[in-house]
């Protein structure tokens, strides 16, 4: 990027490096993925057990340890808060942008790489899972290091670097696979599988470096694995065969979408750039004939985000955020096209955002009115103020973005509406603290706080609310409640109590306890005749003590 000096450079990457990080400590944990990931981590620092992983004081074989290991090093080193909860998170969510810039000058030249960067960090799919708690920015950083590192090594000639390069890819995968299990490792060799056979060159198997690579592969993978099946058998079927196979192949997890329901979250999730990802894959074999190299960076990169999209667009079990590996090559792949476009085109692919962020501007306005709930009714009204906010930002920085292009100013109408579209995305995302109560119970904890003891037992009716454990700091005995833990208790029974009615005579034996309930539950148990005094209630939860 000739026309951008070393200077600026650093003040938009100390812009860029703010915005970015500025509100990890803003907003409450919302459930279910904040609050569990914030917990497991706890609980592991709090029993001092890093091999097996626990949620509520009970197994959780869902996903390997990587990421409960880094919050829980940033919980030791800087305090249980909500901003250590979520750095992991963040902190990969930046490297990337920073992965992108180094593999697209390798790959290709310094002005690919700037755009790419640019487009990326203002995609706002990827802005978004950047700052919620979740597992899926981690493995997007470390399966797009090993497969960037694998383009970067299959487009060397050199024997020595090559070999440096695939190294790096076989950690990148192995600690992909650390961070969300074996889809690490299977997607990216199913990617090369698939270009080897489009491309009809098979030799990039022969620069894979198996061997040394392997060793490191398990070198990395091995240790905790082994570690986990020896302290816990049960391990291999829940992890291997529930989580891999009976997850992607049926619907048991209640996550079943149709074929079709990763097209709008791919449309929405990379604004304000759609328009120029279509162009960027549907001319993704002009721009790059002319690079006369073993290995064709830009193909593969095509058919890894293609591949992305397929796979989990046929599996049985969906969420937005699955699509998120797809991104770190696709702003490579836009980036190159977006150097080479000429700013009249871009203006027209710009244009039609215009009025989407006039709707997004008129549903702020009117963001009470999709209230159903009396909480709702009484949350939404105050988010109005950061949503149009949001969209007055947004609608600035693409009309600015706009009359730059107009003007052939291609790199400060990019810059313009990047930070546009980064800075009004981080205030939607912090503005949804208004209403993040109704999923939440940081309210609760502060309120009945200075009732909760280590010494006093604590059940959870018929629920369990994830972010309330991290507040509390303590964990729950669950009655007749099982989800996602149901696991940890078939393998633990004792630390459950599986009927109300035992639960009970538990209650009528105890001389002080604490009890959560949903608002419905606290009548079915007066029905029953538990003593009960109320020490907290709202539309959603009661909390009760023993008088």
């Amino acid at each position: 990027m000739k026309q951008i000096s070393i200077r600026q450079l650093w003040w938009l990457l100390i812009s860029i490096t703010v915005i970015w990080f500025s509100n990890l400590e803003y907003r409450t944990l919302i459930k279910p993925d904040e609050g569990r990931y914030a917990e497991i981590p706890r609980e592991m620092v709090a029993s001092g057990d890093w091999v097996t992983p626990r949620l509520n004081d009970l197994k959780y074989f869902e996903k390997p340890p990587l990421q409960y290991w880094a919050t829980a090093t940033a919980y030791s080193i800087f305090g249980e808060h909500q901003w250590t909860s979520r750095l992991w998170t963040a902190l990969t969510g930046f490297a990337g942008l920073l992965l992108v810039w180094f593999t697209g000058q390798r790959l290709f030249d310094r002005k690919t790489a700037g755009y790419a960067t640019l487009i990326l960090s203002s995609s706002m799919l990827y802005v978004m899972m950047g700052h919620i708690n979740t597992l899926d920015m981690g493995v997007t950083f470390f399966i797009s290091l090993g497969i960037f590192a694998l383009l970067l090594g299959q487009t060397e000639t050199v024997y020595l670097h090559q070999r440096r390069w695939m190294l790096l890819a076989w950690a990148g995968l192995a600690l992909a696979v650390l961070s969300k299990g074996l889809m690490g490792i299977i997607l990216p060799g199913t990617a090369v599988l698939i270009y080897c056979l489009v491309q009809r060159d098979f030799t990039v198997l022969k620069r894979m470096h198996w061997l040394s690579g392997l060793a490191l592969f398990l070198l990395i993978t091995a240790p905790w694995f082994y570690l986990v099946m020896k302290a816990n058998p049960e391990f291999f079927g829940r992890f291997f065969i529930y989580e891999h196979y009976t997850r992607f192949t049926t619907k048991a997890l209640g996550r079943y979408q149709p074929w079709y329901y990763f097209v709008p979250i791919l449309l929405a999730g990379a604004l304000p750039w759609t328009l120029l990802l279509f162009d960027s894959l549907f001319h993704i074999g002009k721009p790059y004939s002319n690079y006369n190299k073993p290995f064709n960076a830009a193909l593969f990169l095509l058919i890894w985000a293609v591949f992305v999209y397929i796979f989990f667009s046929i599996s049985d079990s969906k969420l937005p955020s699955y699509l998120l590996p797809m991104f770190p090559a696709l702003a490579l792949l836009m980036g190159r096209r977006i150097s080479e476009i000429p700013e009249r085109l871009l203006f027209w692919y710009i244009a039609p955002m215009i009025p989407l962020a006039l709707l997004l501007l008129v549903l702020g306005m009117e963001v009470g009115k999709f209230a159903d709930t009396p909480n709702q009714i009484a949350l939404y009204p105050h988010y109005r103020i950061w949503l149009v906010t949001a969209s007055l930002i947004l609608l600035s920085g693409l009309s600015g973005g706009m009359a730059l292009l107009w003007r052939a100013q291609k790199l400060p109408a990019v810059l313009l509406i990047t930070l546009a579209t980064l800075l009004a995305t981080q205030l939607g995302v912090s503005g949804y603290n208004t209403v993040a109560q109704e999923r939440s119970a940081k309210h609760i904890a502060v309120a009945i706080r200075a009732e909760v003891t280590p010494d006093i037992p604590f059940y959870s009716v018929l629920s369990y609310e994830q972010t309330l454990p991290f507040y509390l700091k303590r964990t729950f005995t669950l009655v007749q409640y099982q989800d996602e833990m149901g696991f940890g208790i078939q393998q633990e029974p004792q630390r459950q109590i599986p009927t109300v009615a035992a639960f009970a005579t538990i209650w009528a034996a105890q001389p002080r306890a604490l009890a959560i309930m949903e608002t419905p539950v606290y009548a079915k148990l007066q029905q029953r005749g538990l003593k009960m005094k109320i020490i907290f209630a709202d539309t959603q939860h009661i909390v009760v003590k023993k008088p």
